[in-house]
């Protein structure tokens, strides 16, 4: 999706919306500790792309998507009620691997042996 200043400003403020949604009106278990890293809305303003992440394993992950399919239509409705728009867009839910990929890569970066991490003197 192609990103103008008004599609990221109100991307902010749907993640800002959504993040409220879930922590006051989900009682979802399987949405517990999730969170909304960022939503990218389409130009149309039909579709919002929301990434989340969860602490755990691709188990966790399936019921967090599962967990936010299942209350889809309540959450859409109270994100009517929060943020001023015409029309709600569809919501589609991803996973957010960035942040795991960025601590797999803080891992790696710990088994460098000396010898290839270079000389900073």
């Amino acid at each position: 999706m192609k990103s103008t200043p008004r599609t990221r400003k109100l991307g902010e403020s749907v993640r800002e919306a959504l993040a409220d949604v879930l922590m006051t009106e989900v009682q979802d278990p399987r949405l517990e500790l999730a969170t909304i890293t960022s939503v990218q809305v389409s130009s149309d303003l039909g579709v919002a792309d929301v990434y989340v992440i969860a602490h755990g394993g691709q188990d966790r992950y399936d019921a967090l998507l599962d967990g936010l399919h299942s209350a889809d239509k309540r959450i859409r409705a109270a994100l009517a009620r929060r943020v001023q728009m015409r029309i709600v867009p569809e919501l589609r839910y991803h996973i957010d691997t960035s942040v795991d990929e960025g601590m797999r890569i803080a891992e790696a970066l710990k088994d460098v042996p000396p010898g290839l991490a270079g000389n900073a003197e």
